[in-house]
């Protein structure tokens, strides 16, 4: 019998957040898969160290940040023929993925890859925008308020377009978008219902109102901003 693939949600960082069913499928599966940046610790197999058995073989993907998605579509091809050879050798898979895999996940890019001829289970994990909006105190949306989430490499006319048209809305992948998004927000008048969150969950974490964030950001950084038309009462 072939094997099955798990893409694991793992959440945004705090070993903690890490879902019961996540940790028992870790620590039980055989092979365990996860993406890194070339030269670097993988960040979801630091999140999840503490249930991966001694005993499991690990697949690391190199996956390359850069503008040209060829090299990255390259390396998903590779890691997903690697985790298919196991699989069809009857050998389940966890692939492990911070946050959770279908929010901005790179589980997405194997899951496309290998769902049409393998067995896939998808779990669920603590989604980086409901983490920074749990560590900044603030709550995102209420009846039928509209939010949404929005890449900061958008173009302005887009961006500004989405942020009038959105009650609340997290602007993610900030990075070295953050002058032009605060010049955005300001031009708006919303730079006072503004929050700026970084590395939320982690010990470095900072989430500060954005008037006082850095004027430079990391990638892994998002803005939350409310309108304020419902007051939660």
């Amino acid at each position: 019998m072939p094997g099955t693939l798990f893409g694991v949600g793992l959440g945004p960082g705090d070993p903690e957040l890490i879902t019961l069913k996540a940790a028992r499928l870790i620590a039980a599966t055989p092979i365990i898969a996860y993406p890194a940046l070339p030269g670097t610790e993988s960040i979801a197999r630091n999140i999840a160290a503490t249930h991966i058995s001694a005993s499991a073989h690990e697949i690391r993907l190199d996956i390359p940040m850069t503008r040209d998605r060829a090299p990255a579509q390259a390396a998903y091809d590779l890691g997903a023929a690697r985790i298919a050879e196991a699989l069809d050798c009857g050998q389940d898979v966890a692939f492990l993925c911070e946050g959770d895999p279908f929010f901005y996940g790179s589980f997405m890019y194997v899951h496309a890859r290998l769902a049409p001829h393998h067995t896939v289970e998808v779990v669920p994990g603590v989604a980086s925008v409901m983490a920074a909006a749990a560590r900044a105190g603030l709550p995102l949306t209420a009846r039928n308020e509209v939010f949404a989430v929005l890449p900061a490499p958008l173009d302005d006319k887009t961006l500004r377009g989405r942020m009038e048209s959105a009650n609340s809305f997290a602007i993610v992948k900030l990075g070295r978008h953050m002058p032009r998004v605060r010049a955005l927000l300001n031009e708006l008048g919303l730079t006072g219902r503004a929050h700026y969150i970084e590395r939320a969950t982690l010990p470095d974490e900072r989430a500060v109102p954005l008037s006082d964030a850095p004027q430079s950001a990391p990638y892994f950084s998002m803005i939350l901003v409310t309108k304020g038309a419902d007051p939660w009462l």
